[in-house]
């Protein structure tokens, strides 16, 4: 993954644990003014998503970033 990359995920990835949650989502759009449901970021995260964990780890997400 690009530093740059791994400076967004970083960012997003409010916990450390190397992954995105639904949660982690739903803060980083208030944060940016664009307020979502819970419900809308789990299908966020469930299209990102490639190995099922409900999670969207580095590689799914720099994939996503490079499409």
């Amino acid at each position: 993954m690009s530093d740059d990359y791994a400076t967004t995920f970083d960012l997003i990835d409010a916990d450390k644990d190397g992954r995105i949650s639904a949660v982690e989502l739903v803060r980083l759009m208030e944060v940016l003014g664009q307020p979502v449901t819970l419900d809308a970021a789990q299908e966020g995260v469930q299209k990102l998503d490639k190995d099922g964990d409900g999670l969207i780890d580095r590689e799914e997400f720099a994939a996503f970033l490079q499409k």
